[in-house]
C-alpha cells in the first residue's frame, strides 16, 4: 500500500468522482467568491452615472456577458475535473502554461493583499481611532493586517474543505446583514430608489456601465475552473456559476450603489457605520473580504505550484506571506496596476474555452497531446492584453478575448497545414 498522502485538492490531476462535492457546497463557494468588496466601488460608479433603469440594464447586460464567460469555464472545470493551470498545460503547453499561471497568481496575490488592507485600514480608523494615510500606518493597523492575513491564509492552506466552511458561514451572514442594512438606509431616506437614483449628473451610458460590470470580476472569474472542478457534473458547474455570479455581483453592486446615494459612503461598511451598526459592520466587512481572499490565495497556490513544482500548500503559504507583507503598499500604490492586469486574464480564459470545446473528446479521454510551448496561444494572450488595455471602444475584456481567439485559431489552422 502506498504511504503517499492523499491530495484532497487534486493539485496535479483531475478530480475524480470521490472528490466531487454537493451542489449546495459548490453554490456557496461560488457565491462567496463573488462577494468582493471592490465590486461595491463599481456599484458606486454606476449609481453616480446612471438612473435606476440604466443601472438595472447595465447590471443585467454586464451580468449576462460575465455569466456566459464564467459559466463556460464553470462547465469545463466541472466536466473535465481540471484546474485552470491543468487546462492551460493542454492549451498553452507544459511550459507555456507558466504564463497564465504567473498572471493569475500575480493578480490574485495582489488582490489578496489589497483585500487585507481594505479590512484593516477602515477598522483601524473606526475601531481604534487611528489616523491612516498613504504615508503613515500605526503599528496597530499592521497588526490587524497580520492577524487577518494569518487567518485567511490558513483557510486557503487547508484547501477546498476550509473554503467550503468559510463560505457556509460568510455567505448567509453577508447577504442577510447587508440586505437589512441596505433596507434600513433606504427607509431613512427622503426618496425612493428610483427618485434617489435620478439625482446628480448622469453621464454614463448603459454600454459603458455594462463594461464596468464585466470588468469588475472578469479576471477573478477566469479562475472559475479551480472551484467548479469539484462539482458533480458540467451542468451543475454551469448553473451554480451563472446563478452565483448574477446574485453575488448584483448584491455587491446594490450595496455599493445604495451606500453612495443614501449614506454617501464607499460601501456597505460605511452604510452600517452611519446606521450605528458598528460591530455588525466589522463582521460583514471581514467575512465579505475573507470569502474572496481565501479563493484568491487558493488560486495563486495552484498557479505557482504549476510553475515551481512545489505543493499547493507550500505555495499558498508563500503567497500569503507576500500578500500580507505587501498589503498596505499594494492598497495605496497598486490598485490601478491591478485593474490594468485584470484585462490580461480574459484572453487566457477564451483560449481555454476554445481549446476545450474543439478537443472535448480528447480532454475527457485524457489524450490531449501536450506541447512544450504553444506560441500561438502565448501570442494571443500578449496581443489580447495589449488591445484590451489600449483600445477603449466597447468592452475591453471582450476586445482582448476577440484578438486572443483569432490569434489562437490562426495557429490551429497553420498547425493543421
Amino acid at each position: 500500500m502506498s504511504n503517499k498522502k492523499f491530495d484532497v485538492d487534486y493539485t496535479g490531476k483531475p478530480v475524480d468522482r470521490a472528490g466531487r462535492r454537493s451542489t449546495l457546497s459548490m453554490f456557496m463557494i461560488m457565491l462567496g467568491f463573488t462577494f468582493f468588496s471592490a465590486s461595491m466601488w463599481v456599484g458606486q460608479n454606476l449609481a453616480a452615472g446612471l438612473d435606476w433603469w440604466g443601472f438595472i440594464w447595465a447590471m443585467l447586460l454586464g451580468g449576462f456577458i460575465l455569466a456566459a464567460y464564467t459559466g463556460a469555464l464553470g462547465w469545463i472545470g466541472a466536466e473535465s475535473g481540471l484546474s485552470l493551470d491543468m487546462l492551460a498545460r493542454r492549451s498553452f503547453g507544459s511550459k507555456g502554461s507558466w504564463l497564465p499561471s504567473a498572471m493569475i497568481s500575480f493578480t490574485q496575490i495582489g488582490w489578496f493583499g489589497v483585500g487585507l488592507a481594505m479590512f484593516a485600514i477602515p477598522v483601524a480608523k473606526e475601531l481604534m481611532g487611528l489616523t491612516v494615510t498613504p504615508d503613515s500606518m500605526p503599528w496597530q493597523g499592521y497588526l490587524l493586517v497580520a492577524v487577518a492575513g494569518i487567518l485567511m491564509t490558513a483557510s486557503a492552506y487547508f484547501g477546498i474543505k476550509s473554503l467550503t466552511i468559510v463560505s457556509y458561514v460568510a455567505v448567509p451572514a453577508v447577504a442577510i446583514l447587508g440586505t437589512v442594512a441596505m433596507i434600513m438606509a433606504i427607509s431613512k431616506g427622503d426618496m425612493g430608489l428610483v427618485e434617489q437614483f435620478s439625482q446628480g449628473a448622469k453621464d454614463l451610458g448603459v454600454i459603458a456601465g455594462a463594461g464596468l460590470v464585466v470588468g469588475s470580476f472578469v479576471s477573478g472569474g477566469t479562475a472559475t475552473p479551480n472551484f467548479t472542478r469539484f462539482a458533480k457534473s458540467g451542468k451543475v458547474g454551469l448553473l451554480v456559476t451563472v446563478i452565483a455570479f448574477f446574485i453575488g455581483n448584483s448584491l455587491m453592486f446594490l450595496f455599493g450603489a445604495v451606500s453612495s446615494i443614501y449614506a454617501g459612503g464607499n460601501d456597505i461598511f460605511e452604510v452600517m457605520l452611519n446606521l450605528n451598526l458598528f460591530y455588525i459592520a466589522v463582521l460583514v466587512l471581514g467575512l465579505n473580504i475573507w470569502t474572496t481572499n481565501d479563493n484568491a490565495l487558493y488560486t495563486a497556490g495552484l498557479g505557482l505550484s504549476n510553475i515551481f513544482g512545489l505543493s499547493k500548500k507550500t505555495m499558498v503559504l508563500i503567497s500569503g506571506i507576500i500578500g500580507t507583507v505587501a498589503a498596505v503598499w499594494l492598497y495605496w500604490n497598486f490598485c490601478n496596476w491591478l485593474n490594468v492586469l485584470n484585462c490580461t486574464l480574459p484572453p487566457v480564459g477564451i483560449i481555454l474555452i476554445i481549446s476545450y470545446f474543439s478537443n472535448r473528446k480528447k480532454y475527457l479521454e485524457g489524450s490531449v497531446p501536450e506541447k512544450v510551448v504553444n506560441w500561438w496561444a502565448v501570442a494571443g494572450v500578449v496581443l489580447g492584453a495589449v488591445v484590451a488595455n489600449l483600445v477603449h471602444w466597447g468592452f475591453p475584456a471582450i476586445n482582448g478575448m476577440a484578438v486572443a481567439a483569432v490569434c489562437y485559431l490562426i495557429g490551429r489552422f497553420v498547425n493543421k497545414k
